[in-house]
């Protein structure tokens, strides 16, 4: 089938190049001059496992084109998928729609025929709803109708998750073509007997809400119960081993930590807050701002546990962070509790070196005043502390005899709980969380 992916950012890009690997004929389009220029030539602005090499074997193919015209994508498909961000608002804590907006404000006037625009994009509940009559008002003689697809794609796993899903999601309208035409796009998906759900647009766009509350919830718990493991003396890896037995809980996302972070999970939470407020049911999430409190509340934990572990002052101590990025194999800096450790450490008075395997072009963009190391060794040479902060399989698997020759002082903070405590006490160092 023609389809048209409208922002080849993230999540267009991993949608583009996946929907033309399983023989789609897909026509991206990206307005951003720099990302533009990358894309056609097979490089990705950002880094994602396995993604570039997808990219380019689609480009070859010809299955997928990358252009800036809008008018080139109106004359060319009749389905089109919304894949633009939908970043927190300066201002306030809701989602900001102007890309989204200025897609359909773009593509809509120049179609001259029916069209189905299918959004991808994270959005408030009512989105789609208010896009149709947007899209009605600004159409000329064709008919255009709008359905959402929301992603739930997992940084790092774009291509597996992408085609490989655990569902697939369908908000439409009653007696449209979006279902029939989902169905035909994800055929080789839906053969694999992948569930697919279909409902109406503003149960979609709820769906995606509230899976992400979820997981945050579920995260921030498990870090609250690590504060009350500390007060009680209490081991709260073995309190999360235990629950997660539970088919009802599982062991998925109960790692204790420094918190989540990245492009989704914080922005998407806050507008979805202010999305209840806005439908008068902002009680319901009152929930969510403790969620969020405990988020945060975790990465000044972790500059006390610093602070505390050089005798009550940062000032002058050398730091070792290991980690930039938000979690691992990604180099997204987007609001990432490790950098923003960093950062805090370096108001107090500390000379903090960071590390990641692919986050520092990115890390230097947001932080520019900190100390990049070129290497694990560099970053904790003379180290006062060493902090592991993202769980790169790096940083897991090092040597603590090695690098216990390269630093001042044997004191490691395990931001992920992701260490071998024993092997790094057993070594002479002090393991903290």
């Amino acid at each position: 089938m023609r389809l048209v992916v409208l922002g080849m950012g993230y999540l267009g890009a991993a949608h583009a190049a996946c929907m033309a690997s399983i023989g789609h004929e897909v026509l991206g389009v990206e307005t951003d001059p720099a990302r533009l220029a990358k894309l056609k030539t097979g490089q990705l602005p950002f880094y994602e496992p396995g993604l570039t090499d997808l990219l380019n074997k689609t480009l070859d193919s010809g299955h997928l084109v990358i252009t800036n015209s809008y008018s080139e994508a109106a004359a060319w498909g009749d389905i089109f998928f919304i894949a633009v961000g939908t970043p927190q608002k300066r201002s306030d804590p809701s989602a900001d729609l102007s890309f989204v907006d200025a897609v359909i404000d773009e593509l809509v006037p120049q179609l001259r025929h029916d069209a189905l625009i299918v959004g991808k994009s994270t959005v408030p509940v009512g989105t789609a709803a208010r896009l149709s009559e947007r899209a009605a008002a600004l159409s000329d003689k064709v008919t255009v109708e709008i359905a959402w697809n929301p992603e739930f794609l997992r940084e790092g796993y774009a291509i597996k998750d992408t085609l490989q899903p655990d569902r697939i999601v369908l908000g439409c309208v009653e007696n449209g073509s979006a279902e029939q035409t989902a169905r035909e796009i994800y055929e080789p998906i839906l053969n694999t007997e992948t569930p697919f759900i279909v409902t109406d647009t503003s149960t979609a766009e709820l769906v995606k809400a509230a899976a992400n509350a979820f997981l945050a919830t579920k995260i921030s718990f498990i870090n609250a119960m690590a504060e009350v493991c500390l007060a009680a003396g209490a081991d709260v890896l073995a309190i999360a081993k235990a629950i997660g037995y539970d088919p009802r809980i599982g062991h998925r996302f109960l790692r204790p930590g420094i918190g989540f972070g990245g492009g989704c999970l914080p922005k998407d939470i806050r507008a979805f807050m202010a999305s209840a407020g806005e439908l008068g049911a902002a009680e319901a999430l009152t929930f969510l701002r403790e969620v969020d409190a405990i988020n945060m509340r975790r990465r000044n934990r972790m500059v006390s546990t610093a602070s505390d572990s050089c005798g009550g002052s940062l000032l002058g101590k050398r730091v070792a962070v290991l980690g930039a990025a938000f979690k691992p194999d990604s180099d997204d800096v987007r609001d990432s509790p490790a950098l923003n450790v960093a950062g805090q450490m370096q108001l107090q008075g500390a000379s903090v070196a960071v590390y990641d395997p692919r986050a520092m072009a990115n890390a230097r963009l947001l932080f520019p005043t900190l100390f990049y190391a070129d290497s694990v060794d560099q970053a904790c040479k003379d180290a006062d502390i060493v902090m592991v902060l993202t769980e790169w399989s790096e940083f897991v698997n090092l040597d603590p005899v090695v690098v216990g020759r390269l630093v001042r002082a044997r004191t490691v903070i395990d931001g992920r709980f992701c260490l071998d405590k024993r092997r790094w006490t057993d070594a002479g160092w002090e393991y903290r969380i």
